[in-house]
């Protein structure tokens, strides 16, 4: 109950954002929420099951793709294109992740690295499917129960999203699977000896992450009501991987720091400094990482620990045995 009434809590808080903001401010608030429910899912696939994958942003376009193309070319009515589309989000992760789980490390990341680009080929040669390189674009969301969403009302979907995201990550990680992905990350011969069905976890975690990562695709879809292929590049592939790992892999207060603070950095020092804020971008990704390896979170608790470490150097001694050591002349 404590738990709804935070989330109910932060939900009209941050809708009460939107109705604040002006058209610009509020369309890069959307964006920024999503990057949020982007990271949100990424560090529990990266962070929490250790499985190092550049496909999470490629499920982001599936999703924006598919629910544009059902609704748009197919006619589906907008529930059972959403549920089309999650299912289709699912399918392909599953085709991914059962060959791919095989592997680890650096020959995880090439394989869904190579999935990665083989979406943007698609995506480039589809034709009037996908539109080829200009995208599909002149659409709009469709009526929900006869009533048209748009304006901050719209903010207040994506806002529902990031917080679900946030739910739903935060139950499976305080959840055995939780645990099971960690242990599978830290020592799979370990995890494996112990009764973990090391294969089945990793494939359960990336269908998992890659399904909330086509639904914020779906939501994104209908933010500019346009998707091309530049879009799910891969500089933004790199760009959530990022925010993972500055702002704390395996914790979610860390992913939420990363994304937005580097999504929201250049919008800040470009007015300053022009076009040379991607070298102050990069310097401080790696400055970050160098000297911050824990991430960002991680200085965070180093000052929490410190503000609330006890001012004395030693411990305090009870009543008695301190005026004992007085009278002894020792303290």
């Amino acid at each position: 109950m404590k738990s709804f009434l935070s989330y109910a809590a932060a939900a009209v808080v941050l809708s009460a954002i939107a109705f604040a903001l002006g058209a610009y401010q509020t369309d890069i608030y959307r964006k920024m929420l999503l990057w949020i429910a982007l990271a949100i899912s990424y560090n529990f696939l990266f962070g929490i099951s250790g499985q190092i994958a550049f496909s999470h942003f490629s499920f982001y376009g599936i999703g924006a793709y598919t629910i544009v193309i059902l609704v748009t070319q197919a006619g589906l009515p907008l529930p059972l294109a959403v549920l089309a589309t999650v299912a289709v989000c699912v399918a392909l992760a599953l085709v991914v992740a059962i060959p791919a789980t095989r592997l680890e490390g650096f020959y995880l990341a090439l394989a869904t690295l190579a999935f990665a680009q083989l979406f943007i080929v698609v995506l480039n040669e589809g034709g009037a499917i996908t539109g080829g390189t200009g995208g599909l674009a002149s659409y709009r969301l469709p009526d929900i129960f006869g009533v048209h969403v748009t304006g901050p009302w719209y903010t207040v979907v994506i806002v529902v999203l990031t917080l679900a995201t946030m739910a739903i990550i935060g139950r499976l990680d305080r959840s055995w699977f939780g645990r099971a992905c960690r242990a599978v990350r830290d020592n799979p011969e370990a995890a494996a000896a112990m009764g973990v069905n090391v294969r089945r976890t990793k494939i359960i975690a990336y269908a998992v992450t890659s399904a909330l990562a086509g639904v914020a695709g779906m939501v994104y879809a209908f933010v500019d009501n346009t998707v091309n292929p530049h879009i799910f590049g891969l500089e933004n592939v790199f760009l959530l991987l990022f925010m993972v790992i500055v702002g704390g892999s395996g914790r979610m207060a860390g992913a939420i720091l990363g994304a937005v603070l580097l999504y929201l950095m250049p919008f800040v020092l470009s007015p300053l400094i022009g076009h040379h804020h991607a070298l102050v971008f990069g310097v401080f990704m790696v400055l970050a990482v160098l000297f911050q390896p824990r991430g960002l979170i991680g200085l965070w608790d180093k000052l929490r620990g410190r503000r609330h470490r006890p001012s004395a150097a030693r411990p305090r001694l009870p009543a008695a045995e301190a005026k004992a050591v007085k009278r002894e002349g020792l303290a």
